[in-house]
């Protein structure tokens, strides 16, 4: 028998179902946060630059804030910086994350304990 554990994620969404934010632009705005740069971010998870532009405008839309400062390429090259309320927001959704998680995880091992492998 294969190990079973719980798999948390935390999406936030509107009342209409679209998604704001959830673990894909967290992982993406800290891969920003360490290469400086949307593009790199976006090759750094495989995905496409118009796709990672279109999940920060829709969480920018949503929260109705600034996820990025960025700066248009060139002789020096462009590049995308957080803006603090991203730092903060960003910081929110994992401390909540966080704290979500570990309840779910407490609660996975008290309802299904019995089916749980005891190695």
């Amino acid at each position: 028998m294969d190990e079973v554990r719980l798999k948390c994620t935390l999406r936030l969404m509107t009342g209409e179902g679209v998604r704001g934010f959830g673990p894909g632009v967290a992982t993406l705005l800290e891969a920003v946060d360490r290469c400086a740069s949307l593009r790199a971010a976006a090759g750094e998870m495989q995905m496409a630059y118009s796709k990672a532009w279109r999940i920060v405008r829709t969480a920018e839309g949503i929260f109705g804030l600034r996820l990025l400062d960025s700066t248009t390429g060139g002789k020096g090259g462009g590049g995308a910086r957080l803006t603090p309320e991203a730092r903060k927001l960003l910081a929110a959704y994992r401390a909540l994350e966080k704290e979500v998680c570990a309840f779910a995880d407490e609660r996975f091992s008290h309802y299904f304990r019995e089916y749980l492998r005891k190695d």
